[in-house]
């Protein structure tokens, strides 16, 4: 379960993210970012995207691949706990050069440059999401992860099967 907020509960940072499962134990390493660039980086840099809650993460991961795949192919949801929120740096909607870069528009060299500054000087950042917009994606840079996250769990990931696209 997401950790309640404050006062009702820990207030505990969580972040969230589903692979398929022959990806499942490099999850940390930013592979993929890493040989095709992403939304917040270029191909080159190690980044690790996840969400703040589960159903973020599964929307990222349907708008890419689809529903179908989730109901059909083995994926894993991993979470794991921000041990200091201090390291997770925010970054606000209206903090972004551009609005259209957090719509569902291709991301263009611009910011994925901007992305990897971000990464650089902070390691770990916390942005809108483009798929919900009242959501959010954490980015990290692998490289500088060390000592990020800990009480890291995995469990196999199951679509409802109401989301199956209708014949």
């Amino acid at each position: 379960m997401i950790p309640l907020p404050p006062p009702l509960g820990t207030g505990e940072i969580r972040l969230w993210r589903i692979d398929q499962e022959r990806h499942r134990a490099a999850w940390h390493t930013g592979e993929g970012a890493f040989r095709v660039g992403g939304r917040w980086n270029s191909r080159g840099v190690r980044a690790v995207y996840a969400s703040l809650d589960p159903a973020t993460a599964c929307l990222e991961v349907a708008v890419h691949k689809g529903f179908e795949v989730l109901d059909t192919a083995p994926h894993y949801l991993t979470s794991a706990r921000l041990r200091d929120p201090a390291r997770l740096h925010v970054v606000a909607p209206e903090a972004i050069p551009n609005p259209n870069w957090i719509t569902p528009a291709t991301p263009g060299r611009n910011q994925q440059s901007h992305g990897n500054d971000l990464l650089r000087a902070h390691g770990c950042i916390l942005i809108p999401s483009a798929v919900s917009r009242h959501s959010w994606n954490l980015v990290f840079d692998a490289d500088q992860a060390e000592g990020l996250y800990e009480d890291v769990t995995q469990e196999r990931f199951a679509l409802d099967p109401r989301l199956q696209a209708a014949s």
